[in-house]
């Protein structure tokens, strides 16, 4: 399955605030659909399938890529869920957002697949590549990538910089603390249920 393109509120009216996918403001609150809100109850599946669906749509992955994160999570020691969500927030593009640089991990992935960001003064060009402890997070010394980021700090007043990342803003550059804690995620998830999920699929 590809990643979404489509209307962005309307997901968030479905599955609740995504920071990572929009920062629109809804307009309305009553879930898509002719319809609107119905009287009915999720079963246990669709419950699961809403918090796998978040992780996705936050994180803007696709299906392949989520279920290569859960096998990963599945392998490594330690709780399933926490290190799946490790996982992600380690990702370039979603540090390039929480840093500030980008207002949603769409915008960031394309400062990254463009060439604006230097991981260890190296240009890297994948946005899934999984950052390490240490490594020193800078945008590009040119003016065009700079102004761009520059932009997106000024008119993102509001971010604050997770415990795991510090930043210096003079120069542009960020270096990875430690490993991402699972009280830093910016929204609301019971990654539990999307392992839970993928249990019998995998």
């Amino acid at each position: 399955m590809a990643r979404y393109s489509g209307p962005r509120l309307r997901i968030i009216r479905r599955l609740g605030e995504l920071p990572g996918l929009t920062k629109k403001a809804l307009t309305r609150i009553n879930p898509p659909g002719q319809h609107g809100a119905t009287k009915k109850k999720n079963s246990q599946y669709g419950i699961r399938l809403l918090e796998k669906q978040k992780l996705r749509y936050n994180y803007g992955i696709s299906e392949a890529q989520l279920i290569r994160y859960v096998k990963e999570a599945r392998k490594a020691k330690g709780s399933t869920g926490e290190i799946l969500l490790q996982k992600l927030e380690m990702r370039l593009d979603n540090i390039i957002y929480r840093l500030g640089f980008a207002p949603t991990i769409l915008a960031a992935r394309q400062l990254v697949s463009h060439g604006h960001i230097l991981v260890n003064n190296t240009r890297v060009t994948i946005p899934s590549y999984p950052c390490t402890i240490k490594e020193v997070i800078t945008v590009r010394n040119r003016p065009h990538s700079k102004n761009l980021v520059t932009n997106f700090l000024t008119a993102n007043t509001t971010n604050r910089i997770p415990s795991h990342l510090s930043f210096n803003k003079e120069t542009f550059s960020a270096v990875l603390q430690q490993i991402a804690n699972r009280t830093t995620v910016p929204f609301q998830i019971n990654e539990l249920l999307v392992v839970e999920f993928y249990s019998r699929k995998l």
